[in-house]
C-alpha cells in the first residue's frame, strides 16, 4: 500500500496543482472584473457629471436669451414711446408754425417766422437724434450685457478644458 498511496499523492499533487491555478485565474479574473467594474463607474459618474453641467450650461443660456429677449422688449416699448412723444411734438409744433406763419403781416415777418421755425424744428430734430442715439446705445449695452455674461462663461469652461 506504500505504493500505492504513493502514487495517489503523485495523483494528487498535479489535480492540486492545477486547483491552485484555476483558483488563482479566477482571482485574477475577480480582480480584473471589480477594477473594471470601478473604472466603468467613475467613468459614468464622470460623464453623469458632464451631462448635468451641460443642461446647467444650456438652462443658463436660454434665461440669459429670455433676459435679453425681455430687456429688448422694454427697450423697444420705451423707444417706441420716445418715438410718438417727439412726433406728437413736432405736429404740434408744425400746427403752431402754420397759424404763426398765417399770422405774418408782410415777406420779412414771413421770411423771419419760417426761419426761426427751420432752425427750430433742425435743433429739436438734431436733440431728439442725440437722446435717440442715447437710448439706443444704452439699450444695446443692457440687452447684449447677458449674453456677454455667457460668452464669459463659454470662454472659462473652454480653458478649463485645455489640455
Amino acid at each position: 500500500m506504500t505504493t500505492q498511496a504513493a502514487k495517489s499523492a503523485e495523483k494528487k499533487e498535479p489535480i492540486e496543482m492545477m486547483n491552485d491555478a484555476v483558483q488563482e485565474a479566477t482571482a485574477k479574473v475577480e480582480t480584473l472584473v471589480a477594477d473594471t467594474q470601478k473604472n466603468l463607474s467613475e467613468q459614468f459618474e464622470k460623464l453623469t457629471k458632464s451631462f448635468e453641467n451641460l443642461t446647467a450650461f444650456s438652462q443658463e443660456n436660454m434665461d440669459a436669451v429670455v433676459k435679453s429677449s425681455e430687456i429688448a422688449a422694454k427697450a423697444g416699448e420705451g423707444i417706441a414711446s420716445e418715438i410718438s412723444a417727439y412726433s406728437k411734438k413736432s405736429f404740434e409744433d408744425g400746427v403752431a408754425a402754420a397759424q404763426d406763419l398765417a399770422s405774418a403781416k408782410t415777406m420779412t415777418e414771413l421770411f423771419e417766422k419760417q426761419t426761426a421755425f427751420a432752425q427750430s424744428a433742425f435743433e429739436g430734430f438734431m436733440s431728439q437724434a442725440t437722446k435717440m442715439n442715447e437710448i439706443y446705445v444704452a439699450a444695446a449695452k443692457d440687452i447684449t450685457a447677458p449674453l456677454g455674461a455667457r460668452v464669459s462663461a463659454a470662454t472659462d469652461a473652454v480653458k478649463s478644458f485645455s489640455l
